[in-house]
């Protein structure tokens, strides 16, 4: 009989992913904060990792990276993915796991598709249907 997934219906992880991968941010973010990496792309760098996903057998480890105030986004990623043994090795003294992660750097784009709703958002035509849409409700005081 096959074993039984634990994710859900809606395909989000579980519990123990989560908490892993909030394990491996943190540390990471540990490692790069002592400013040990010696790949020149990388020297001075402030990177954000606003998330980490970990595969369902915990082996495999997506983190979504972000230089701070950089716009070579791309070669930050791939100098990353250049120094994941060593980060991996780090990680391995670091937390307690029965296997330490392969870790696969990717772009997070979070933040540019918020700044592109915001944008959105801010358009002429979008403000004045918003200010519309706040003058055609009735307020409810006055229908007494």
């Amino acid at each position: 009989m096959a074993k039984k997934s634990r994710r859900s219906a809606t395909g989000s992880a579980s519990q123990r992913q989560l908490r892993m991968g909030e394990l491996v941010r943190h540390a990471l973010s540990e490692v790069m904060q002592r400013g040990e990496l010696r790949d020149p792309v990388l020297h001075d760098k402030m990177i954000m990792l606003p998330e980490v996903r970990m595969s369902p057998d915990m082996r495999y480890a997506t983190i979504y990276a972000l230089p701070v105030g950089s716009d070579n986004a791309e070669e930050v990623v791939e100098a990353l993915n250049r120094s994941s043994r060593y980060l991996r090795g780090q990680l391995g003294r670091m937390i307690e796991a029965q296997f330490v992660p392969e870790l696969k750097f990717l772009k997070d784009g979070s933040y540019d598709e918020a700044s592109h709703i915001d944008e959105l958002l801010n358009r002429p035509e979008v403000l004045r249907d918003l200010e519309n849409d706040k003058s055609s409700i009735a307020d409810p005081d006055l229908e007494d």
